[in-house]
């Protein structure tokens, strides 16, 4: 499906000005590319991230990390323990 991922890819490019994301997507589907698009490119596989260094990477995007961080937890792409101690990649 490389058509899919073209296009996919290059709805996610419209989201940004300057590397900067210009909002975040109110519409579900569209949120989701943006998610898996920041999980692919912000955060390593087999990484433990702290809160802060999760926050570090997706301020590099936007100013408001915390409801990006939200949204990639809910989302499961990226894990947490309960105790909040740490971030791990997720599906």
């Amino acid at each position: 499906m490389p058509d899919t991922e073209n296009r996919s890819s290059h709805q996610v490019a419209a989201l940004f000005s300057h590397g900067r994301l210009t909002a975040i997507p109110r519409k579900v589907a569209r949120r989701e590319q943006l998610l898996v698009h920041l999980a692919d490119t912000l955060f390593e596989r087999d990484r433990a991230y702290t809160e802060r260094e999760v926050n570090d990477a997706l301020l590099t995007v936007h100013e408001d990390c915390s409801a990006l961080r939200r949204y990639l937890v809910v989302a499961g792409l990226l894990v947490r323990p309960k105790d909040g101690s740490s971030y791990r990649r997720g599906c």
